[in-house]
Formats: structure tokens, C-alpha cells, sequence
């Protein structure tokens, strides 16, 4: 294609806003539907462990690789999305943080397939050589029926926004599903702890 053609701009973020901010005070369901991420699997506390830093260094560098090697080969343009996580582990939360299983993920327009996945880990290898771009993985992800809400916070305060989504899904006789999840709407390395905006969603059938 030439090279002169004006992107076309994917509004990923105005799209799919009612599965990025839901209340503060109160939880919603929502459906959401299947997606595309890229996903790296770990285990150890987020606070501490190198493999997490790794991790989440490993993945925005994909993730922008991948959104400017497709603005430039095919003209599409979008919005690296937020990072995101599942969570779990023996003993649930009050568990050892260094026990704490995680998948952390990106989220990526259809348009990402394996052939533009595989052609962006190559340019991201010769960038920069970081051993956990090679853990990455593609993968698409079902999560279905699911309740959310807004927390505003450090995620030391999450625990009372927690059992109210809990509290809610079992009032309405919902059965829990799949892994705790969290998406993170800021940057946590420049927004102080008080003002982080982390949706806490999971999911039931």
C-alpha cells in the first residue's frame, strides 16, 4: 500500500467504554464479548517479583510495536488499551503475595492476527532484547456475563470494593466464574496511589 494513505482510526476506547468505566459506588453486569490479547503468565507479587516487572515491560513494548507496525503496513490506527490481569492463588487473597498466580494482558483489535503478532515479537526482539517477549502469547479470551465496578485507589484498599462485588453477585444468585480480574486505567509509575482508577470485574454464569 502507499505509504500517503491517511489512516484508518479504530475508536477502540470510545467503542467498547462501557467495558472500561463502569461506577464507583455501585456494581453493573455487562457482556463482554470475546477479544484478542496478548497475554504472559506468572507468579509472585506484583510489588516485588522481577518476573512481574518483566512481564508488563515485555508486553507494552509488543503492544506498540504491533500498533505502529500496523499503522505502517495496512494504515489502521488504534489505542494501546490498558494493562489488565487475572489473579489467583491457594487461599484466595489473604494468600502469601509471593504464592499470587497472574496472567497479565493487553488487549488488541481483531485486526492483530498471527501472522502480524509473530512479524511485531520479531521487531520487538531486534529493539530491545527482553528475554519475556518470548512468553507472549495471542490468545482469544472468553469471558462472557461479568459484574464491574470502579475502584478508586491504592490497590492495598481494594478489600471493601471486592466484597461489594462479591456481596452483589451473591445476592443476585450468581455463580462465580473464571479469575478474579482487574484492569488498570492509569499509568501506575506517574498517578499517585490515591487517585489509581482500577476496574474490578469477574465473571459468572
Amino acid at each position: 500500500m502507499s505509504r500517503s494513505i491517511e489512516p484508518t482510526r479504530l475508536d477502540l476506547k470510545v467503542d467498547l467504554k462501557h467495558l472500561y468505566s463502569p461506577p464507583v459506588q455501585k456494581v453493573e453486569i455487562v457482556e463482554i464479548p470475546d477479544m484478542n490479547f496478548l497475554m504472559l503468565d506468572g507468579k509472585g507479587d506484583p510489588n516485588t517479583a522481577q518476573e512481574y516487572k518483566d512481564a508488563v515491560e515485555a508486553l507494552y513494548s509488543l503492544a506498540y510495536t504491533t500498533k505502529f507496525l500496523l499503522k505502517k503496513e495496512i494504515g489502521i490506527d488504534y489505542p494501546v488499551m490498558p494493562l489488565e490481569g487475572l489473579w489467583w492463588a491457594d487461599g484466595g487473597r489473604d494468600a502469601p503475595r509471593e504464592n499470587w498466580q497472574w496472567t497479565m494482558m493487553i488487549m488488541q483489535p481483531d485486526c492483530v492476527t498471527n501472522e502480524w503478532f509473530n512479524e511485531a515479537c520479531k521487531q520487538a526482539q531486534r529493539k530491545k532484547k527482553l528475554p519475556a517477549l518470548e512468553k507472549i502469547r495471542l490468545e482469544r479470551f472468553h469471558e462472557g456475563n461479568a459484574a464491574q465496578i470502579m475502584h478508586i485507589g491504592p490497590f492495598a484498599d481494594e478489600g471493601p470494593t471486592i466484597e461489594k462485588l462479591h456481596r452483589f453477585m451473591e445476592e443476585h444468585g450468581c455463580i462465580f466464574q473464571g479469575k478474579h480480574h482487574e484492569i488498570y486505567l492509569n499509568d501506575m509509575r506517574r498517578v499517585a496511589p490515591d487517585k489509581m482508577r482500577t476496574v474490578i470485574r469477574h465473571a459468572f454464569i
